[in-house]
């Protein structure tokens, strides 16, 4: 369970920081025995001039970082990528802008800047940018989405979509689909787009309110908005789950996943309750609501597994708190049987004292879920994990974790990102290897903890997966972060 209090509009607007890097050299080649090495996906700082966005005399941009990465992939063409991310962090929320790498060839990558902020050519009219998303729908059309962040006059926060046609090279229909002052607070949104239903996607995301009607202090609904047009338009944002019926309650974390074989909907997400203080965790717990009609209804939400997150931290200097994907759902839906999956952070197999990557699933449809698994290594901290499943139903995941930090080291984080892959979801068939080189986690930009981003991403790409990952540079102040990517065989 997380010691600290949710999202609320007060600590969403503090925790939204963002970073970036320009500059690194590509990860090394070694370990990656079964697929292309990391490419580096960022190239340059395209905000390194803009001056947009300063909150406060205490605000701190950190320039040239890259974080937060997500990615998608031409389902007609798997090596036509396009990655998005977080440019220029600042400490105390949002980033500069939000930026994306394309690429033909799935190893030489393109910068475009996405239009969400002041700091973009032709942006939106907010001071800064966070929570970058992108997915491909089965025409080509690539949609992404994002948050722009206001602080200077008051806090107003607003979701943007873009779309592209040349594969992220441009973007075009820049739509603004809700937009709120305080005492709302919009936060985490992510974007899918339709696998079955051309021209479809879906926007989703939690909408916080700090006074709302009624006994409680906190009220934090799912929205949605969708688009049947290709991302010409966007439909009005309306609540698809309620959170009225408990005060202080709040979601986080929507994603949606699409059964391919019956085009039904999942909407994952954490359900998160507190105590008046705002600081005590009452109950925690994911939960998934399902629509068979394309989002226009949902049915009553099911439990998949408890939040048993506790507080991401250094181990061996606990007061070094980290920030990573506590609190957030990573599903996938196996594309022959139908099989459902989640990956999260929880304390489950280290009894409360860190947390570890766990697995649940339903095969039936969502209606029931099978006790937590183990993914990452027994006493050893893991974070972010991401999953997909690939056209054989071999299960993949992907995550930072801590195994190479000794005891006593307080000095350094020494980090690395693991792929783990389960053949036809089969824990007895696990293997593990290493994807990343071992960098230090303390050299990321500091926003709410050492931020590397809320999460990660990863994609099934025929008989393997592509992932998406950050990591720090060392005595590199002006270059802190950078993005990487690469294509792995699961099998």
């Amino acid at each position: 369970m997380r010691a600290f209090p949710p999202l609320t509009a007060l600590a969403t607007a503090t925790a939204l920081l963002l970073t970036t890097a320009t500059g690194a050299t590509p990860a090394e080649a070694a370990h990656h025995p079964d697929g292309a090495p990391l490419v580096r996906v960022s190239h340059g700082d395209p905000y390194a001039d803009c001056t947009i966005g300063a909150r406060s005399p205490d605000s701190v941009v950190y320039p040239g970082t890259e974080v937060e990465p997500y990615l998608s992939v031409d389902p007609r063409h798997p090596e036509r990528v396009v990655t998005v991310w977080q440019q220029d962090r600042w400490n105390d929320g949002g980033a500069r802008g939000l930026a994306a790498g394309w690429t033909e060839d799935g190893r030489t990558f393109h910068l475009s800047t996405l239009p969400f902020s002041l700091c973009a050519p032709g942006g939106a009219d907010f001071e800064r940018a966070t929570d970058p998303w992108v997915s491909t729908g089965p025409d080509g059309i690539v949609y992404a989405s994002g948050e722009g962040v206001d602080f200077t006059k008051s806090t107003r926060t607003g979701l943007l979509t873009v779309t592209s046609r040349d594969g992220g090279r441009t973007w075009q229909n820049l739509t603004t689909t809700h937009v709120d002052e305080q005492p709302f607070f919009n936060d985490k949104p992510s974007i899918t787009a339709d696998p079955v239903r051309k021209g479809t996607a879906y926007q989703v995301w939690d909408r916080l309110d700090n006074r709302p009607p009624g006994p409680g202090l906190l009220d934090g609904p799912g929205y949605i908005s969708l688009t049947r047009d290709g991302g010409r338009t966007w439909s009005e944002a309306r609540r698809f789950v309620d959170t009225s019926a408990v005060p202080n309650t709040q979601t986080i974390g929507h994603l949606i996943v699409v059964d391919r074989r019956t085009g039904t909907l999942y909407d994952f997400y954490d359900r998160i309750t507190v105590a008046d203080d705002l600081t005590t965790v009452l109950d925690a717990r994911y939960e998934v609501v399902t629509s068979t009609d394309a989002g226009e209804t949902w049915s009553d939400p099911v439990t998949v597994a408890r939040d048993t997150s506790v507080p991401e931290v250094d181990p061996n200097d606990p007061a070094k708190p980290l920030r990573a994907a506590s609190t957030l759902p990573s599903p996938a839906v196996d594309p022959v049987t139908g099989t459902l999956y989640m990956a999260y952070e929880g304390s489950d197999f280290s009894g409360g004292r860190f947390n570890s990557v766990q697995l649940v699933r339903s095969t039936d449809g969502g209606r029931t879920w099978g006790a937590p698994e183990l993914i990452s290594p027994e006493e050893v901290p893991a974070f972010s994990p991401s999953i997909a499943v690939d056209e054989r139903g071999t299960v993949a995941l992907t995550y930072y974790d801590l195994r190479f930090l000794e005891p006593g080291n307080t000095t350094t984080l020494p980090t690395a990102y693991q792929l783990a892959t389960l053949p036809h979801g089969d824990p007895e068939l696990r293997t593990e290897r290493r994807i990343s080189r071992v960098f230090d986690w303390l050299q990321a930009p500091f926003a709410g903890g050492y931020f590397l981003g809320d999460y990660q991403g990863l994609v099934a790409v025929g008989k393997g997966v592509r992932a998406v990952l950050t990591e720090t540079h060392s005595d590199a102040p002006e270059n802190r972060t950078d993005v990487y990517s690469g294509t792995f065989r699961t099998g």
